[in-house]
This record gives C-alpha cells, sequence and structure tokens, in this order.
C-alpha cells in the first residue's frame, strides 16, 4: 500500500468517526433528556387516591426535545468555535509579530514543516506554562492551529523543535485534529451535564417522585412504579459513567494516533532521532502541563498530567493512559532510525 493511500484512508476513517462521534453524541443527549421524561412520566401516572386529586402525569416530553436540541447547537459550537475555546482554556496567546529569537525560530520551523507536508502555514500559537508540551487543533489543514508551550521553546534545540511541530503537522494532514478537537468540546460538554443533573438529582425532585410513589398506595406500586425504578436507575447509571466512558474513547484515539503521527512527522524531517530527543526531554520534564484540561489531554504530543500512567506498559495503560508509553515511542524511532542508517549504508555501498 502507497503512502498517499495510507494518507486517504486515514483521512477517510477520521472524517468516519468524526460522523459517527457527532450521531452518538446527540442520540446519547436524547437518551438523557427523553430517559428523564419517561422515569418521570411514569412516577407521576397512577389511579388517583379516594377523597384525592387527580394525578397529573408528566406527558410532554419538554426535556427530550431541549436536551437533543441542546446537543444540536453544542455539536455546531464544537465544529465552528471548538479550536479557538481550546486554545482560550489554555490561555495561548498567537504569534503575529516574534518578540524572540525563539519565537521567530519556531516561526521558521513551522513554515518549513508546512512546506515540507504540503500544507497551508497553521496559526501559530504560544501557551505561557513552564512544561514542554504541544499541540494541534482546528477542523481541517486550511484552518489548523499549532500551540507549544513556553517551556518547549526553553527546552528543545532547532532540529528537536523541528520533530515536535512535524509531529503535529501530521495529525494537521491526517485529519485526528478535527476528530480530537470535537472529542474535547464533547467531553467538556458531558462531564458539565452529568455534574449538573448530578446536582439535580441530589437536590431536585428525584426524592419526592419516591416517596410521593410510596404514600399513593399499593396501586401505583403495582404499576408504572417498578418500571420506572428501572428506567431511573439505568439513566443515574448512564449519567454516572459518561464523563468516565467519553474520556476513556477520547484516550483510546489519541493513543491509535501518536504512532501514526511519530512516524508521518519523520516523513517530514528524515531525521527520527530528533523526535526521539525531543520525547525523552518532554519525559524528563518533572511538572505538569497546569493549562492542558484534562478533557483537551487528549490532544497534546505527550501526557500533560505527567501521570504515571503514561508510563504504564500493557492493560492499565492501553485502558487508562492517554498516550502511547513514550519510552515504546522512543524505541520505534530509534529502529527506524536504524533502518534508514542500514538502507543508507547498504546504498552507499553499492
Amino acid at each position: 500500500m502507497t503512502e498517499p493511500q495510507n494518507l486517504f484512508e486515514q483521512q477517510e476513517s477520521n472524517r468516519r468517526r468524526s460522523f459517527w462521534l457527532t450521531v452518538g453524541f446527540v442520540l446519547f443527549f436524547a437518551w438523557v433528556g427523553f430517559g428523564g421524561d419517561l422515569a418521570w412520566y411514569l412516577m407521576s401516572r397512577g389511579p388517583a387516591e379516594p377523597g384525592g386529586p387527580v394525578p397529573s402525569p408528566h406527558t410532554i416530553p419538554l426535556v427530550g426535545f431541549v436536551a437533543t436540541l441542546l446537543a444540536g447547537g453544542i455539536c455546531w459550537y464544537s465544529w465552528k468555535q471548538g479550536p479557538d475555546r481550546v486554545l482560550w482554556a489554555t490561555g495561548a496567546k498567537e504569534i503575529f509579530e516574534p518578540t524572540s529569537d525563539a519565537e521567530q525560530r519556531l516561526i521558521n520551523v513551522v513554515e518549513e514543516m508546512a512546506i515540507a507536508s504540503g500544507q497551508p502555514r497553521p496559526r501559530i500559537f504560544v501557551v505561557p506554562d513552564s512544561d514542554p508540551n504541544a499541540f494541534a487543533t482546528g477542523i481541517d489543514p486550511a484552518h489548523a492551529c499549532v500551540a507549544v508551550t513556553e517551556g518547549l521553546l526553553r527546552t528543545l534545540g532547532r532540529d528537536q523543535l523541528q520533530g515536535v511541530i512535524a509531529h503535529e503537522m501530521a495529525h494537521v494532514q491526517n485529519l485526528d485534529i478535527r476528530l480530537m478537537t470535537l472529542l474535547a468540546a464533547m467531553v467538556g460538554a458531558i462531564a458539565l451535564m452529568s455534574d449538573g443533573m448530578g446536582r439535580l438529582v441530589r437536590y431536585g425532585n428525584v426524592g419526592r417522585f419516591s416517596s410521593s410513589g410510596g404514600g399513593s398506595g399499593s396501586s401505583r406500586g403495582k404499576g408504572g412504579m417498578p418500571l420506572a425504578l428501572v428506567v431511573l436507575v439505568f439513566w443515574l447509571i448512564t449519567l454516572l459513567l459518561a464523563p468516565l466512558v467519553s474520556r476513556l474513547l477520547a484516550m483510546a484515539v489519541s493513543r491509535k494516533r501518536e504512532y501514526l503521527a511519530d512516524a508521518t512527522g519523520v516523513q517530514f524531517t528524515r531525521n527520527p532521532l530528533a523526535l526521539a530527543g525531543a520525547l525523552e526531554k518532554l519525559e524528563a520534564a518533572a511538572e505538569p502541563t497546569h493549562t492542558i484540561t484534562r478533557g483537551a489531554a487528549h490532544l497534546c504530543i505527550v501526557d500533560p498530567s505527567g501521570g504515571a500512567l503514561s508510563a504504564q506498559e500493557g492493560a492499565v495503560g492501553d485502558i487508562f493512559g492517554s498516550h502511547p508509553p513514550i519510552r515504546q515511542r522512543i524505541i520505534r524511532l530509534k529502529g527506524m532510525a536504524y533502518q534508514w542508517a542500514k538502507q543508507t549504508g547498504a546504498q552507499t555501498g553499492a
């Protein structure tokens, strides 16, 4: 299989994943809304008590309609404003005119890698954080952004910086940025929604539903209440697990794409050891990247949390790590350098 075919297949795969991610996101919000309406309806219906008021069941699924429309609005907003929101959350500042030699070097390197990858030059940002890290965001190559931390500019030499930028340009070329930016926005929205609904459950009307159900007589208990409780429990479990599942999904997407971005970036620089050296310095950094939120961790070249999971191999790292182990990435890059040196030596000898 040729390199262009690999590229086009990866881009098409990311387009499909972005589409199904959006569909799944809307369906999840629809379930939260209409599932809540169903539980409300089942709890509120039932025969009237002798001499008591006539029950007025919840028959219009307003929560479901509102939740579905909200999900559609979030998807549209994520598409239009997601990259800007990610950059805003990190405090990144765009470079228009360089104010230092380091910023001028960064601009030069980004322009070189844009030419090497055959893409438009992305917008360039610097994040005010002392920990070395970098990420790319955007919807397509024409609207891409590359951001690096101040710590990265201070830590890396020119060749190593070139390796990191080439890695990020690979994410741009493969359309990883579209999928990963949508994930960042949607993970944050799900976490916010789950937190808000959790507060509503704790301090809202759920307890009153239960107490009213118990006081409505055995006739209601034999009717809709058992089914209502089943729906309610399933609904609550969904709310509790949604942030965890969405974050694990984002991590899985990131892990699968980092190896490919490493390999593609090396084809731009023709220098595997430059990226390997950069990763070694990033691994040695002691502090986490405080400005990168947990919901956007999968966008970065290395795990911004700096936790032990980023170095964990095996099933635990595969499930809970946002990135593949840096050691494993370095080993692969050095293996590429060895193979290239071997081929070059064979051709020179011939």
